[in-house]
Parts: structure tokens; C-alpha cells; sequence
């Protein structure tokens, strides 16, 4: 990030924004466009433009190289759960998961068994998601065991749902398609739609949110999961009713 062709770029007022980026950047990183228009009092539009000679798509993808460029020269804080819930919240306005949640609550509704399957933080939270469902009417089981044995002719109706940051834990992978051989459908809740988990499910669900860490463990903030698995939940227990 700034790399000499892109700063040789740069106007008289991206210099400005630049300056100001480089002495707030642990600000910048939980600000919204409109707050770092305000703060340097430029408009919006001039942000953006300053973003695409950075060879950013959007104002989005900007915090995201500048939380990475900050976490290798050791100045970036660790994620405020209230800017990344808040962050997740207001994608969901623009994004089409209501329509997602709708189809995929039809299935669930419909399947004989319902499964959630994840490991790690993830397990834990497939634990979650099977009692919330059950306590809205739909019986559920949960898997967090990455060798589980996965056959019975019980599979061949049942729906699964996978929860797994990453999309890439080759158990997980494996067991999804122990699980498909078997006639499961399958449902994903990943951080991104590229990857293996999302791309080998029926249906998946997406909710973008910047990977975190501390050393070697994930501590990638899990709120987007818990809404997803309510909503769902929520979604699943009217069509059952009705």
C-alpha cells in the first residue's frame, strides 16, 4: 500500500488525505466515509477517487488494505466488536439475504433432519445452532467432531448446515462431501462466497467481515454467525408453523 507510482498519483488534496490517513490510521480504520469526509473536509467522491489511485473498488476495500498495512507495521488495534457488527449490519441493508434466508428456511423446513456441523469457535457455535433450532420447533443435532462418522440412510433427507470462517478446513470439506454422497443438501455460512465450503454447498451465505488475529489463533468476531443462525432460525420456525 502507497507504493511510489501510486503516491506520484496523488493531487494536492490526495496528499492531504494521505497525510491525515498516515497520523490517524487507527481512527480511519472504524470511520465511515462521510466521518473521514468530515474530518479532512473533502467530499465523499474525493475519498473515492483517492481509493481507486490506491487501486482500491470502494471505500470498503481501502479499510481493509489499511487495517492489513497498519497489522504489519504492528499499529493496528484489535477490531471494535460495535464498528465490525455495525459494519456487517449496514452491508446486510444492501445485500439480498432476506430473499437468501426465505429459500433456504424453505428447505430446512422441509428436510427431516437438520444438522449443523463446524469445529473450533465454529463447533461451538453449531452447538448454538442446534439448540436455538430446536427450541423454535426444529429438532437439530450438531457435529464438532472433524472425524466424525458420517452414513445412515437418515442423511439422505436432511439438510446441513456448515459454519466455518475460512471455508478452507479440509476436514470440513471432507465431511461436506461425506455428506453430499449420502443425499444431504448442504448450507453454508462462510466469511466469503469464493470459497471451497461456499462453492461445493447448495446454498450459501456470505457475510464479509475482516479476518482478525492474535498470533496463530482466529479471533475473527463470530456476531455476524449468531445473526445469521436467529435469522434463519427466526425464518425457519414460521414456515413450520405455518
Amino acid at each position: 500500500m502507497f507504493t511510489a507510482e501510486q503516491l506520484s498519483r496523488f493531487s494536492e488534496l490526495d496528499s492531504r488525505l494521505y497525510q491525515y490517513i498516515l497520523s490517524h490510521g487507527e481512527k480511519v480504520i472504524y470511520m465511515r466515509i462521510r466521518e473521514l469526509a468530515e474530518a479532512t473536509h473533502v467530499s465523499p467522491t474525493s475519498i473515492l477517487r483517492f481509493c481507486n489511485k490506491l487501486d482500491c473498488e470502494g471505500y470498503s476495500e481501502f479499510k481493509t488494505k489499511l487495517k492489513l498495512y497498519l497489522q504489519e507495521s504492528g499499529k493496528a488495534p484489535l477490531n471494535e466488536s460495535y464498528e465490525t457488527m455495525n459494519e456487517f449490519l449496514e452491508r446486510t441493508l444492501k445485500t439480498d439475504y432476506q430473499s437468501q434466508i426465505n429459500e433456504i428456511a424453505e428447505k430446512v423446513a422441509e428436510a427431516e433432519h437438520v444438522v449443523f456441523l463446524g469445529t473450533g469457535s465454529s463447533g461451538i457455535l453449531a452447538e448454538y445452532g442446534a439448540r436455538y433450532f430446536s427450541s423454535l420447533n426444529k429438532f437439530s443435532s450438531a457435529i464438532n467432531d472433524p472425524f466424525f462418522p458420517i452414513h445412515g440412510k437418515q442423511i439422505k433427507d436432511s439438510i446441513a448446515i456448515v459454519l466455518s470462517v475460512s471455508g478452507e478446513t479440509p476436514h470440513i470439506i471432507s465431511q461436506m462431501h461425506n455428506l453430499k454422497e449420502e443425499g444431504a443438501a448442504i448450507v453454508s455460512i462462510t466469511n466469503t462466497k469464493t470459497c471451497t465450503a461456499a462453492q461445493i454447498a447448495d446454498y450459501s451465505l456470505a457475510y464479509y467481515i475482516s479476518t482478525e488475529f492474535n498470533d496463530t489463533a482466529n479471533i475473527t468476531t463470530q456476531l455476524p454467525v449468531l445473526y445469521l443462525i436467529e435469522t434463519l432460525g427466526k425464518v425457519t420456525f414460521e414456515k413450520v408453523k405455518d
